[in-house]
């Protein structure tokens, strides 16, 4: 757990520098040392968010719901994934 807190600190330490991806890589690693706690998927999604992984994100927000179905952040960062993937999928068709 102290190595948990750790990853988890540093993330969010990148996270406030806008180090989007070194932040979801340090939660990537928390995910394998706890893959039930659901900030760490919040947060690796606010990061794919702001690195236009609409997908990922997405799925990060899929995985929190399933284990806390009321998570406002992840209701809320899934609906940023599906509002980034449906301007993507106009962006595409309009080429």
């Amino acid at each position: 757990t102290e190595k948990f807190k750790r990853l988890k600190n540093e993330g969010n330490d990148f996270v406030k520098m806008g180090e989007y991806e070194e932040a979801a890589n340090k939660y990537s690693e928390c995910m394998k040392l706890n893959t039930e706690e659901c900030t760490v998927y919040t947060n690796r999604a606010l990061c794919y968010l702001k690195l236009y992984k609409y997908e990922e994100a997405k799925r990060d927000c899929d995985h929190v719901l399933q284990i806390e179905d009321s998570n406002i952040k992840a209701f809320y960062r899934r609906a940023l994934a599906y509002k980034g993937l449906q301007v993507r999928k106009k962006n595409v068709a309009g080429i």
